[in-house]
């Protein structure tokens, strides 16, 4: 059995999840943390007994650890920089928080290094491995609501930090086709701040798939249906599932008896699925389940989401002559119009 040096990159909040499933893989010995504060990545270290170097420079630990795997809880706008160090520093296997960038040129950066490189890329869509959304699938193969039409998406808000899951979650769920358009809108009057990217704090529009499933989403505001997650609906019934796996109402016109049951999967189980999927894929040479390639996918219909709200006009994919993050470009440009009371 090959044991593959691990080294995180960020050891605050969501370094912390990555870390006890790290700990039920035999396969995995962390060697190394970095984070400016040295003090926090000490007690993380003490935590989970890891006995790992604590280094404040992550270009320091990549050049002096030379780990094979790391695993980065950085903040949004760090992405790039990060990967670009681990690639050039030869590590075989990145691991990323969510979402990709907070740009489309960023992501699509992300993706060439990812190919020209080798190096493997995934990202912490890990709700994949939620046992309820792996029974969903199941259902949509089975063809148990039938065909499916139309799907309606929620998320908190917003598109880009919260958004992305609850994509990934309508791409897998529909056989991983890509989206032929998007028109959007977003409520930018009240600007959010999310890991140092700021975004709306209202979204809704309309995508539809490249086999012509449409879909409707709404990402915070009033009068969500759902607070997390997708209704799938199908020319023979329709299944909630919210983004870790619970199965709300579900029907099915052929069978009205049937009433799944399906097993609660909290965080801590979904991440021992992600850590398996980092390791396998990398000793097998294959394609990670949280490739960078589908969280690229996800990443294209925010950004072209985005990108309809500048132009006020649907938008066709690929994305293409795009390589900022729209939303931001307007608001600096001051394109929202301060909410009622905050003033101009």
């Amino acid at each position: 059995m090959t044991v593959y040096r691990v080294a995180f990159i960020g050891c605050g909040n969501r370094a912390k999840p990555h870390a006890a499933a790290v700990q039920t893989d035999s396969r995995c010995e962390v060697v190394a943390l970095a984070d400016l504060n040295t003090e926090a990545a000490r007690a993380f270290n003490d935590h989970y007994g890891f006995n790992a170097v604590v280094y404040a420079d992550y270009i320091e630990m990549l050049a002096a650890v030379k780990p094979d795997i790391v695993i980065s809880c950085l903040w949004t706008p760090l992405h790039l920089q990060m990967f670009q160090a681990c690639a050039a520093a030869g590590v075989k296997a990145v691991h990323s928080e969510k979402p990709m960038a907070p740009s489309w040129g960023d992501c699509l950066e992300m993706a060439r290094i990812a190919e020209e490189t080798g190096s493997q890329l995934t990202f912490c869509h890990q709700r994949r491995f939620a046992e309820g959304n792996q029974l969903v699938r199941q259902w949509m193969k089975e063809g148990r609501i039938g065909k499916l039409l139309r799907m309606d998406l929620y998320s908190p808000p917003n598109l880009l930090d919260c958004g992305t899951h609850t994509f990934d979650q309508a791409l897998s769920f529909n056989e991983e086709i890509g989206v032929k358009w998007v028109l959007g809108a977003v409520d930018g009057t009240n600007p959010l701040n999310w890991f140092n990217v700021r975004a709306e704090s209202m979204a809704v529009g309309t995508l539809v798939f490249e086999n012509g499933v449409r879909a409707n989403i709404q990402t915070g505001g009033p009068d969500q249906d759902m607070h997390t997650g997708i209704r799938l609906i199908g020319s023979g019934g329709f299944i909630e599932v919210n983004w870790d796996g619970g199965i709300g109402e579900v029907r099915s016109y052929d069978d009205p008896a049937w009433k799944p049951e399906v097993p609660s999967s909290p965080e801590g189980n979904q991440m021992t699925g992600v850590i398996d999927d980092i390791v396998s894929s990398l000793a097998a040479g294959t394609e990670p389940e949280l490739s960078y390639r589908k969280a690229l996918r996800a990443s294209e219909i925010i950004y072209a989401f985005y990108e309809s709200v500048r132009r006020h006009a649907r938008v066709e994919l690929p994305l293409e002559g795009v390589t900022d993050n729209p939303f931001i470009q307007l608001l600096e440009a001051g394109h929202f119009a301060p909410a009622a009371g905050q003033g101009a």
